[in-house]
């Protein structure tokens, strides 16, 4: 009777302990879109599911740095947002994990394209066009002319006021390392970018971090997706947007399951509902003015017409390869970034 009590009471005791451990489902998500839309994700998957996340804010390029790091012991489970390059890099470097969502017929072409280059790898979740933006009170208050082109940034006029990323931890940053190179080439872009870099006040870490250091007058011209410029111009700054004349690159913002993932069920949990037209809307709650991947998602009438800007044929395959992302990076590295401004 003793020993069948104990067997009773040890199967009791395994049963408690596995009730709050169902019940305690959980998630740890990357993300690399603005921080409040990051937030509203989060918490938006949390009470459609009760499943508890973990969410950590980095650029696309410090987020891919990270998974790397952590290759031998992951400790995330999606990545969701930031530019597609280095989500096509990770895939590439068998980083993440092949998934195919049942939400795929309700996406765009260009969406599914993404997923298809990278082995379903990765899937597009937002499209947007690369550009900058300007603080129209201090360009007037600095007697500087306004820019409508890539080549205007280079005018002596303006030194000490252009801000952008850095390519390395930025995939916004990259992207316009890319797409200097698609338009003009390669030995042409690269001048053009030491010749960007006498006028470059500062470097940062994020994408969108110079747009928003000129809506707080920091400074005058930020490059960023226009999206992130419209963002700040919607709040009440002086913030003008540019799609420049000669033409202009765009993202394909991604998402991606971490190879490994320690919680793999609630990770392609999240990878649908991430996908589905009502998570995609939260982001017209946080002024997120990116073209959705959902098809019946909607789109603000605020945000850039891309069928209105003259887009290039922007070669993912290509540039979100790892030897070339990492060739033109150690490039910019060795010819831009250590000369004098």
């Amino acid at each position: 009777m003793k020993n069948t009590f104990t067997v009773i009471s040890a199967g009791l005791f395994a049963a408690l302990m596995a009730a709050p451990a169902m019940a305690a489902d959980k998630i740890t998500y990357y993300c690399s879109a603005q921080e409040d839309w990051c937030q509203l994700m989060a918490n938006g998957f949390q009470d459609a599911t009760g499943i508890k996340v973990n969410m950590t804010r980095k650029s696309s390029g410090e987020t891919f740095a990270q998974i790397k790091a952590e290759a031998s012991n992951p400790k995330g489970d999606i990545w969701w947002g930031g530019t597609g390059d280095p989500h096509l890099q990770a895939a590439e470097e068998g980083l993440t994990e092949p998934y195919v969502s049942p939400m795929r017929s309700e996406l765009q072409d260009w969406s599914i394209s993404q997923a298809t280059s990278a082995g379903d790898k990765t899937i597009g979740i937002y499209s947007g066009a690369l550009g900058y933006g300007y603080n129209s009170e201090l360009l007037e208050k600095n007697n500087l002319p306004v820019p409508a082109c890539w080549k205007d940034l280079l005018k002596p006029e303006y030194k000490g006021h252009v801000q952008m990323a850095n390519p390395n931890s930025s995939g916004t940053a990259y992207t316009t390392l890319a797409t200097i190179v698609q338009l003009f080439g390669e030995e042409e872009g690269f001048e053009f970018m030491k010749g960007l870099h006498k006028n470059i006040n500062q470097y940062t870490k994020s994408g969108s971090a110079p747009i928003k250091a000129a809506a707080r007058g920091e400074s005058t011209i930020g490059i960023v997706f226009m999206h992130d410029a419209v963002k700040q111009a919607a709040a009440g700054f002086p913030i003008k947007v540019v799609a420049p004349c000669e033409g202009t690159g765009y993202e394909i913002g991604s998402m991606s399951i971490i190879k490994g993932a320690r919680n793999m069920d609630s990770a392609k949990k999240f990878y649908d509902w991430a996908l589905s037209k009502d998570a995609q809307a939260l982001a017209l709650e946080v002024n997120a003015f990116q073209v959705p991947s959902n098809k019946m998602a909607p789109t603000s009438d605020k945000a850039p017409d891309l069928d209105s800007i003259k887009l290039i044929d922007y070669d993912f395959a290509k540039y979100g390869s790892s030897d070339e992302r990492k060739r033109l990076l150690k490039k910019w590295d060795d010819e831009v970034s250590t000369l004098p401004q």
